[in-house]
C-alpha cells in the first residue's frame, strides 16, 4: 500500500516520536488471514483481514492511514510507527513462501510430514515446536546476515 505523497510530505514536516507496535498475524478457520495490533495506534486498535498475509498487511496500512488522518484532524501530534510482526505457523509460511517447509523442519529437528500438517492447519503445533522453530529461524537469520553474494571472476 502506497500512501499519497501529500499525506507523507505533511507527516515528514514534523519532528516525530517513534512508537513500536506489535502486530499479531494468524490464519482463521475460513482460510483468511487476520492482523491486529497489540497496542493502540493513533488512538485505536487496528484490525485487518485478507485472503493472504500480504493482503491483510495492506488492509492494516489502509486502516492506519485512516486512523492517523482522524488523529491529526483532532489535533493529535503525529508519530512514526514501526511494526514488529508475530506470525502463527500458517501465516509465517504463507508470507515467507520462499522458505522450504520441509527443509526448515529438518533443520529444526521436526518430522517434515508433521510440519506440513502444521502449516496446512490439519494439526496444531505446541509451544515446544514453536520454540524449536524460533531457534531454527534465529540461526537461519544469523547465517543470512553474515552472508553476501559475490560474482566469481
Amino acid at each position: 500500500m502506497k500512501w499519497d505523497s501529500l499525506f507523507l510530505s505533511n507527516l515528514k514536516s514534523y519532528k516525530m516520536d517513534k512508537k513500536k507496535v506489535t502486530v499479531t498475524i494468524y490464519r482463521a478457520n475460513d482460510g483468511s488471514y487476520w492482523c491486529h495490533t497489540e497496542e493502540d495506534v493513533y488512538g485505536c486498535g487496528l484490525n485487518s483481514v485478507g485472503m493472504s498475509v500480504e493482503e491483510s498487511k495492506a488492509d492494516l496500512m489502509d486502516g492506519m492511514k485512516e486512523a492517523c488522518e482522524d488523529y491529526l484532524a483532532k489535533g493529535g501530534a503525529p508519530y512514526e510507527v514501526s511494526f514488529c510482526y508475530q506470525y502463527d505457523m500458517q501465516s509465517f509460511f504463507d508470507y515467507f513462501s520462499f522458505l522450504n517447509v520441509s527443509e526448515v523442519a529438518r533443520q529444526a529437528g521436526i518430522n517434515p510430514s508433521l510440519m506440513r500438517q502444521y502449516t496446512s492447519g490439519k494439526k496444531r503445533a505446541g509451544e515446544s515446536i514453536y520454540n524449536r522453530l524460533a531457534d531454527c529461524m534465529n540461526i537461519i537469520t544469523s547465517e543470512l546476515q553474515a552472508s553476501s553474494l559475490r560474482a566469481h571472476d
